[in-house]
């Protein structure tokens, strides 16, 4: 078992005494975010030579690709999701929004993500008590806290895309997090409920029971393929009629779905959405969201029991707030980067050495990538291994100057009715092709199986998959 030695530390000028763990002698790495990019780092990154602090608001890491399965039931939503805790106390964990970063003087300025401490006694601190002797208070503002950073990975992903259309925010539902699973869940379990009430009339279980999707990327045609496996399986065995008047549609500008896809690949999903009876509503354009109901300049008024919105990536509010860093400049999306995935400032256009921007949020220059989950995790390979290679080097080999080369190894987008797409036409290694059916189905299911991080997980999940074959969906809402 690990052993972890505790000294306990006295503050000076005060009795208050606590317990750190906090590394002494080594550079502080500090990461900030805990998706595909900020979790990868936490898991590979040698935490003997590196004094490592993550920041997140999240305390977990999101398995995307098995979010829409857990949205419907396929699988509980703690099979999905992965503990940074896991680390702890060999890491330091805040859960937090970095609001802004000093690139000159190596500062952090950081919001709690918690909630409040309200006792009626409280009073706001004065000085730190970190715990873990890491943080400081800002100087005339209690509510925030400052760290210093030796190497600083900026790994915070981006937000949903509304292109400001006006009540999505407030009446739609994005899928990009498991809290975002389970209020989908629990929203389309409702639907039924509310519609199998012998208060209301058919006209109005048609508008509950009508399931609208908005964006024909992987997410929205996975979605809309669980939701339709959903309906005809569980919802049809234990609400026939109701599953009768369900309808999914699938509202997208472009002209086709899975625009990333190979066009065969397209045409075959396509083909299979129609033949399974879910509306495709290309080159459709949502003017505006109210609750219940939305308005799409080609068909007036729709209702909805449930809206999913799923159009693209909007940039985080961090990388809004920063401006000594070069951007790109038609989204301000994303922070440009050299070769070796270093931020370029902006007044100089030099690389800073201690800064790594990954995932969503980077954009190497003059030689833009997909903003995907397969990218990010490359990228957190990358940068561990030359910051691993770093801290080993003193005296040894220095870490390498090649630069980043990403590695296409396909794309991967369920259909429904345990039948998939498989793209490898633009696949790096290995041999270049395409799959549809059942056998795409099972090398999607043993690709995210195989992904899954933890012996946990991978146990998790075959055995959800299993039990709902057997037994079906649970169909408890609470």
């Amino acid at each position: 078992m690990l052993q972890i030695q505790r000294t306990a530390v006295r503050r000076q000028g005060g009795s208050r005494s606590f317990f750190a763990s906090a590394a002494r002698g080594k550079q502080r790495l500090v990461i900030l975010g805990s998706g595909w990019g900020g979790y990868e780092i936490l898991r590979a990154i040698d935490k003997k030579r590196w004094n490592v602090i993550i920041v997140s608001p999240s305390n977990y890491f999101n398995f995307t690709p098995l979010l829409a399965g857990c949205a419907v039931g396929t699988l509980e939503y703690r099979a999905t999701v992965e503990p940074v805790r896991r680390y702890t106390p060999e890491v330091i964990s805040y859960t937090a929004w970095c609001d802004s970063i000093d690139f000159k003087h190596k500062k952090l300025i950081c919001m709690p993500a918690t909630s409040p401490v309200e006792f009626a006694d409280s009073k706001p601190a004065v000085t730190s008590s970190d715990v873990n002797e890491s943080a400081s208070l800002v100087t005339g503002d209690s509510e925030k806290f400052q760290l210093t950073y030796d190497k600083l990975v900026i790994a915070v992903g981006a937000y949903n895309q509304t292109f400001n259309v006006p009540g999505v925010k407030e009446h739609a539902h994005f899928l990009k997090d498991i809290r975002d699973a389970r209020r989908i869940r629990s929203r389309i379990l409702e639907c039924f409920e509310q519609a199998n009430q012998p208060t209301i009339t058919d006209a109005d279980r048609r508008k509950l029971l009508n399931f609208c999707i908005v964006g024909g990327g992987p997410t929205g045609v996975e979605f809309a393929a669980e939701l339709h496996d959903f309906l005809h399986t569980d919802i049809a065995r234990h609400y026939p009629a109701l599953a009768r008047m369900a309808k999914i549609n699938l509202y997208d500008v472009a002209p086709n779905i899975l625009g990333g896809f190979d066009t065969g690949l397209q045409d075959y999903a396509t083909a299979k959405f129609k033949r399974e009876g879910v509306r495709l509503l290309t080159q459709h354009h949502v003017e505006r969201v109210e609750k219940g109901r939305m308005f799409v300049t080609e068909e007036g008024e729709v209702h909805f029991g449930l809206l999913v919105w799923s159009t693209g990536l909007a940039p985080n509010p961090l990388i809004e707030s920063i401006t000594e860093a070069k951007k790109v400049e038609h989204t301000k999306r994303s922070l440009i980067t050299n070769g070796t995935l270093n931020v370029l400032m902006a007044d100089t256009g030099a690389p800073d050495p201690d800064v790594f921007v990954i995932g969503d949020a980077a954009h190497i220059a003059d030689s833009p990538l997909p903003a995907t989950a397969q990218v990010a995790n490359q990228q957190a390979k990358y940068v561990t291994k030359r910051l691993n290679a770093l801290v080993r080097g003193a005296g040894g080999r220095a870490p390498s100057d090649a630069p980043f080369q990403f590695q296409n190894a396909g794309s991967l987008a369920y259909v429904g009715d345990w039948e998939a797409i498989f793209d490898r036409t633009q696949a790096a290694r290995g041999p270049k092709g395409k799959e549809t059916g059942r056998v795409a189905w099972l090398l999607w299911r043993s690709a995210y199986f195989t992904k899954t991080l933890s012996v946990r997980n991978k146990i998790l999940v075959p055995v959800y998959w299993f039990l709902n074959w057997i037994f079906g969906r649970d169909l408890s809402r609470f």
